[in-house]
């Protein structure tokens, strides 16, 4: 399998370490808040990759992080804690609100099929090691003390900024006053940081009480459960300039080699070519889709449809088109279940060998995807072709032994009719005529929809 790395920017065979296993690492959630489905995009690209692995003969050892105390609003070190920002909120404390949101996270991902990694970490549990890394870094001239933590000093790691191409010189040139004046670089990031008496969580320390910066975290518990060099580390291309430039200084320092062999990152999920934002109402959850009536899983199908270098557009339509198309192929894969004909083992063999292609081109799942349908669509209806197709969903995910609704609704040509005039009385701002007409359509057995797309209009 080749697949393109982040830090040396080509792509490349993927060779285990250790000769045997994969040993893969990807960042996971900030549980102070419910994960929306750009989050899920993040975390679907990462169970396609272990399943696609698995799929072509490789073993996998998988860890992902909880981040339950140390990230600031800003990636930056800049801002209030996160956890303690919601906790003062809700008047819960910090351990209930990582317990609560926890639950909401796994809960969601098992909607969307995705694996759990065989070791999910979290942070306050691991205290001791990141305090082991801090105490070495500091110890061995890379990091040093300020007034409000310790930083670690990006002029004594030449390597910095190779992962995102950053011109550190250039920051120096163009950077306003510093908000913390004793940082001797403006990338300077914290590693570990002094608690006020006021702040819930602090633990001990060699420089008082305090709490970790939320890069160490990361390193301290890849190190534990992966080892002081393993293959893969993933996550979103935002993690990339702050986030795993940092990881990658701090651990790299520590042992004094290169920690992590390849970087893989996923593009954005954007929301109607926008970005999804939580202050518009356009940040959608799980439960946001199935409030719609949508499968969490139609989610996913639209997810194998786009690289995961590449952006995905979401929209209300592009949903429904997507649960649809999961409808259609599902009943496809049925048809061949009961069938006593025999498919041709030449065919069988092309379509093995397409898909494995496909996994093997850095993941290109959207190409697998086409051989999935040809071989869903195929004329001769064969219980091989079902066993096939049941073997490429190990990768997909998608519960394709299950028979779907493929019904499309044919919308009457008087429901359409009304529809439009309500959506006219609506541009129009006559609210008065358009909740009319949203009345007298439901009293023939239809409702409306309006989502940031249009209307949707389905049978009630």
């Amino acid at each position: 399998m080749k697949v393109y790395n982040t830090l040396t920017k080509n792509k490349e065979e993927l060779i285990p370490l250790d000769n045997k296993t994969i040993r893969m690492y990807s960042c996971g959630p900030t549980v102070y808040s419910y994960a929306h489905i750009g989050n899920m995009k993040a975390f679907l690209f990462m169970d396609f990759l272990k399943r696609s692995l698995n799929y072509l003969g490789y073993k996998v050892k998988s860890v992902m992080n909880i981040t339950d105390v140390g990230h600031l609003v800003s990636d930056s070190d800049e801002g209030e804690d996160k956890m303690l920002k919601t906790a003062k909120n809700s008047n819960m404390t910090p351990w209930d609100i990582a317990s609560i949101y926890t639950d909401a996270f796994l809960n969601d991902i098992g909607k969307l099929n995705i694996h759990r990694p065989n070791v999910l970490c979290k942070a306050s549990e691991h205290i001791n090691e990141m305090l082991d890394m801090v105490n070495r870094l500091y110890d061995d001239g890379y990091a040093y003390e300020t007034s409000d933590g310790i930083y670690f000093d990006i002029s004594k790691f030449p390597d910095y900024g190779k992962l995102s191409n950053l011109d550190l010189e250039g920051q120096i040139a163009g950077a306003r006053v510093a908000i913390n004046t004793e940082k001797k670089h403006p990338a300077d990031f914290a590693i570990w940081k002094k608690a006020p008496k006021e702040h819930i969580m602090q633990w001990e320390s060699r420089w008082g009480m305090g709490y970790p910066g939320w890069h160490i975290e990361c390193s301290a518990m890849s190190r534990k459960y992966l080892g002081d060099q393993f293959d893969l580390h993933t996550g979103g291309v935002d993690h990339i300039p702050i986030h795993h430039e940092n990881e990658i200084a701090q651990s790299n320092a520590y042992i004094k080699k290169q920690a992590v062999k390849c970087w893989m990152h996923c593009e954005f999920l954007q929301v109607d070519n926008g970005k999804m934002s939580k202050s518009i109402g356009t940040a959608y959850l799980v439960s946001d889709l199935e409030k719609k009536g949508f499968e969490p899983l139609a989610f996913r199908y639209m997810c194998l449809n786009a690289h995961y270098s590449k952006k995905l557009n979401f929209t209300w339509e592009g949903i429904e088109a997507a649960q649809k198309s999961l409808n259609r192929l599902s009943n496809l894969v049925a048809a061949h279940k009961d069938s006593d004909a025999e498919a041709d083992s030449d065919l069988i063999e092309t379509y093995k060998n397409e898909f494995r292609n496909a996994l093997e081109d850095d993941l290109n799942i959207p190409l697998a995807m086409g051989t999935v349908w040809n071989a869903a669509r195929s004329s001769v209806k064969s219980f091989r072709i079902y066993q096939l197709l049941m073997d490429f969903d190990k990768v997909l995910g998608l519960n394709l032994d299950i028979k779907r609704n493929e019904a499309e609704e044919e919308i009457p040509e008087e429901i359409s009719l009304l529809a439009q005039q309500r959506l006219q009385a609506r541009k129009n701002k006559d609210w008065k005529k358009s909740d009319e007409l949203r009345d007298t359509i439901k009293s023939l057995g239809y409702f409306i929809n309006d989502t940031p797309s249009g209307q949707i209009i389905k049978k009630g």
